[in-house]
């Protein structure tokens, strides 16, 4: 890590080194492989994200480094990032996100749903969750090169003006759809 804490090319390379469980079309483990290995060539395998919310309903969004491996630059409405090998979903969400909130003792995040992502570069199960965070949060910089948090209208405000990462823009749509079959609305302060 450099003192501005960008990546450096040997940060990047081991995040590239990654051990990560690759997996079938029914999510049912096949093999493992190097992270930039299964990026580069499009092997199947498991993510996390979680909607973060602060004790007043705002949503945590960020705009990624420009050296992260997959999209780069790029603003999200979700933090997270891939399901190590031998890892749950449940630990991996927890896991990203306390780390790239830059907080320790985050309540466990709540499930709420999970799809399969495909794009022609890319093919991963998303399991989303959401997570209310009361906590001072301090991005890793080399993850988060900007944040806040923004009131939801304001972030539907933005996302056509943001080049939004598309698995986060997705969960966002999906987490929307959940919250209307299951009770309505959006949860309100001092609800996941």
């Amino acid at each position: 890590m450099r003192l501005d804490g960008r990546m450096t090319d040997e940060t990047a390379g081991r995040a590239a080194d990654e051990l990560l469980d690759i997996v079938d079309e029914h999510d049912r483990v096949v093999g493992q492989a190097p992270r930039g290995v299964a990026t580069a060539r499009r092997m199947r395998h498991r993510s996390v994200s979680v909607r973060v919310r602060d004790a007043e309903g705002r949503i945590f969004v960020h705009r990624r480094t420009p050296e992260k491996l997959v999209f780069p630059s790029m603003y999200d409405v979700v933090v997270g990032g891939v399901v190590g090998a031998g890892e749950s979903y449940d630990e991996a969400a927890l896991r990203e996100a306390e780390e790239e909130l830059g907080v320790s003792g985050l309540p466990r995040p709540e499930h709420r749903l999970t799809f399969l992502y495909e794009s022609p570069e890319h093919t991963w199960f998303l399991s989303v969750y959401e997570v209310r965070c009361e906590l001072p949060v301090a991005p890793q910089p080399e993850e988060v090169a900007w944040w806040a948090f923004l009131p939801e209208d304001e972030v539907e405000r933005r996302l056509p003006e943001w080049d939004v990462v598309p698995d986060g823009l997705e969960c966002h749509r999906r987490l929307r759809e959940w919250h209307r079959a299951h009770g309505g609305g959006e949860p309100r302060p001092g609800s996941a």
